[in-house]
């Protein structure tokens, strides 16, 4: 009875996902833009601050090669809160009302859209290491630490999008879900090793920043790309994912419940 229950989950969960990528698929424009956007700050970062921030990266390492993962971190921590956003319309249109009203697991409609999300995150990642390589960046420790690298940012993202989850249970409207969404994410991306070594911050931010899941994530990506301590960062990276899953998976699941 709990496999048949599992499998039955899963299902949904599937249906759910597949309904997301296809709202995604029939609306390019957000492909694109989710896409040009963290190119843009790539090609700016590299040659408005690369000059001025190369010279604290050490000794042979590039700002395109420092930048980029930290790129990957703050596209799909800016990309969680369309999470949010998606959740809230859906509720406003009444689709959650419908699901609610559906033979279907709880947990699906959440897992589903999560999914979904950290598909459409991969998709994008792939294509910006591909811009990437235009401006210069390679990934120096191979294929196997280049898809580890590509993997964790992906974990992290689907950890990140069941936060969002629950600020668009929580807000309701998009509106709110966007606003709520921009400003928990600003600056834990801002304040954090995505664009600056940490060591070059005032000792009150690094403090902060030295601590935050976007740093441990963006420096365990960073160092699997191009080389580096890989083993504390990306301990750290686990641990901050499992405390969010840990966390925020039944909440939102109950607050689902409580919905009306």
């Amino acid at each position: 009875m709990t496999l048949e229950r599992l499998r039955w989950s899963a299902s949904d969960c599937l249906v759910v996902a597949v309904r997301n990528l296809r709202h995604f698929t029939r609306q390019p424009q957000l492909l694109l833009f989710s896409t040009i956007q963290p190119i843009m700050f790539v090609v700016l970062f590299s040659y408005v601050f690369g000059g001025s921030v190369g010279r604290s990266l050490p000794r042979g390492v590039e700002y395109e090669e420092f930048l980029l993962p930290g790129i990957f971190i703050q596209s799909v921590s800016f990309r969680a809160t369309q999470t949010a956003i998606g959740l809230a319309e859906d509720m406003q249109r009444g689709v959650i009302d419908r699901f609610r009203s559906m033979p279907m697991a709880r947990s699906a409609v959440m897992a589903g859209r999560t999914i979904a999300d950290l598909v459409r995150n991969l998709f994008v990642i792939v294509l910006m290491a591909a811009a990437g390589y235009v401006i210069g960046f390679r990934f120096q420790e191979g294929a196997g630490e280049a898809v580890g690298s590509i993997l964790v940012v992906g974990l992290f993202s689907f950890a990140l999008s069941w936060i969002f989850v629950f600020v668009g249970l929580t807000a309701r409207a998009p509106e709110a879900a966007q606003s709520a969404g921009f400003v928990a994410i600003f600056p834990l991306v801002f304040a954090s090793s995505i664009f600056v070594p940490v060591e070059t911050m005032p000792s009150w931010l690094a403090g902060f920043a030295a601590i935050s899941p976007v740093t441990a994530t963006a420096d365990a990506a960073r160092a699997l790309a191009i080389g580096g301590d890989v083993a504390e960062p990306l301990a750290r990276t686990l641990l901050w994912c499992a405390a969010i899953l840990v966390v925020f998976v039944p909440l939102c699941v109950w607050r689902y419940r409580r919905l009306r």
